[in-house]
């Protein structure tokens, strides 16, 4: 069964691993990106200089933003890139599609420029300037963006990188010369320009591979969660005192008050971190410099990151295909509609995870996992193997559901998946795939609910009971609770 890189290109995971490239999933994006900073951590000269050349794009940027840059020609040439697919990171829950940097995204960073990086190439505090810091700012950037756009702007490195491995290590006949768009910036020209590359080369398209030290998951080093987190102790680093003050004292008042010593919510604390950043913009600055002597810390934290998700992921999603899932039926099941083939894969999945130790496969470091977005990933990791169309459905004007199956569009069933522990499974379980099935036109559809211990259960039981859908030969229960040893069990 092909689900990785190695596996469609027959590469040894050894020297995939040798050469320092994550073996990436060409199945579906896996929630990794390239965190700027430990391109600014690193030791090695080839990352350092890959983040001088970020920042000599952004004094490019901000001295165009200076002299008033309208044109929108201009600002879709500077700003708008399309999200780099070819690596397999990203948000997608199916493939490896994304949206990219759009306008919004374009005219917000250009009118803000002068904002976010009023010192660029003039840091007094800071050891550096960073790109991150515009996810700091209210401006509309979030960590998709800044992934993005530092994929674009290391572009040249990842395909050399990736054309090196491939041209070395996989057979010709799976190699093809591309012409890239937009792989490095000619600043005399003010444009970007393509470049040719033999490159690993599937499903019609060209294959990026990237390196597992300058990855990370979740947020950026420099984020704007651990600013409003670490607000407090971020100002009382501040050492003129009297700007230490008036932060402070701002702050404070930014903060709403209420009767009878009441604490100001979560929301409130964040909102009033916003406001005084606006106000007082040098905080950036102190934070950063925070976050900049910590680099040994981003590298760890990084590290461990990435060697959960190959473990969650890769590792053990290879374990459960192979020595569970192959076993059985399950790829091989052929009924006439989607329906039928989706609720007989579903009750391989539970018979495989609840009798045949395939409840591992939902534990990292002995704790259950404890998001949806990684259950659907695992879910479609393990389907691929189908003539059937697995598709992220995509906002009819209500919501996503987590997966439509369909062959043609008379045939569709959609399949929603949800943890146990979901503080909304009331709700869901009462509107929302009744929701999708109008808005898809389907009357099929599957609701699938991981628990991983009694209260869980019960949990679910009693819901079920009060919507009366407990009989339902549509809801499926998995569980996925550890298993006793036979050998153990009396």
């Amino acid at each position: 069964m092909k689900i990785y890189f190695t596996d469609f290109f027959n590469i040894e995971c050894s020297k995939l691993e040798d050469y320092g490239a994550f073996n990436i999933s060409l199945i579906n994006d896996l929630p990794l990106f390239i965190d700027p900073f430990l391109l600014f951590g690193s030791k090695k000269s080839e990352y350092k200089e890959l983040h001088n050349q970020i920042l000599k794009y952004l004094v490019f940027l901000k001295d165009k933003s200076e002299i008033g840059v309208t044109n929108i020609g201009e600002i879709r040439s500077w700003y708008l890139f399309p999200e780099v697919k070819q690596n397999w990171f990203g948000y997608s829950k199916v493939g490896n599609g994304g949206s990219g940097l759009g306008e919004k995204f374009a005219k917000s960073f250009s009118s803000s420029m002068h904002i976010v990086f009023d010192d660029l190439g003039k840091e007094k505090i800071t050891q550096s300037s960073h790109l991150e810091k515009a996810c700091l700012f209210e401006i509309g950037v979030g960590k998709d963006n800044i992934s993005d756009f530092t994929t674009n702007l290391t572009k040249e490195f990842l395909l050399d990188y990736t054309q090196e491995f491939a041209v070395r290590n996989v057979d010709e006949k799976l190699l093809r010369k591309v012409n890239v768009d937009k792989v490095y910036f000619d600043y005399e020209l003010e444009r970007w320009m393509p470049k040719e590359y033999v490159l690993p080369f599937i499903f019609n398209d060209y294959v990026i591979l990237t390196p597992r030290d300058i990855l990370t998951k979740d947020d950026n080093w420099i984020n704007s969660n651990d600013l409003r987190g670490d607000f407090r102790s971020i100002c009382n680093s501040i050492s003129n005192d009297q700007l230490k003050h008036e932060i402070n004292n701002y702050f404070t008042k930014s903060l709403p008050k209420h009767a009878g010593n009441k604490r100001n919510t979560q929301k409130e604390i964040s909102l009033a971190v916003i406001e005084t950043v606006k106000k007082y913009p040098e905080i950036i600055k102190y934070y950063v410099k925070l976050k900049e002597e910590n680099k040994e810390g981003a590298k760890k934290i990084s590290t461990k990151k990435v060697q959960e998700t190959e473990s969650k992921f890769i590792t053990q999603v290879q374990k459960f295909v192979e020595t569970l899932l192959e076993k059985t039926d399950f790829y091989s099941i052929d009924k006439n509609g989607s329906y039928e083939e989706a609720k007989k894969r579903l009750l391989f999945l539970k018979d495989v995870i609840e009798n045949n130790d395939g409840y591992r496969l939902f534990y990292i470091n002995h704790q259950p996992i404890k998001r949806e977005e990684d259950l659907q990933i695992i879910y479609r990791l393990t389907w691929f193997a189908t003539d059937y169309d697995v598709n992220r459905e995509s906002n009819n004007g209500r919501g996503p559901v987590d997966y439509s199956i369909s062959k043609g569009s008379n045939d569709k069933t959609l399949i929603e998946f949800k943890l146990a522990s979901n503080s909304k499974l009331k709700q869901n379980l009462e509107k929302q795939v009744e929701i999708y099935e109008k808005a898809n036109k389907t009357k099929d559809s599957i609701k699938v609910i991981l628990y991983f211990d009694i209260p869980e259960y019960n949990k679910v039981i009693k819901i079920l009971k009060e919507l009366k859908i407990d009989k339902s030969p549509n809801i499926i229960l998995i569980d996925a609770g550890r298993k006793k040893s036979a050998s153990n069990v009396k």
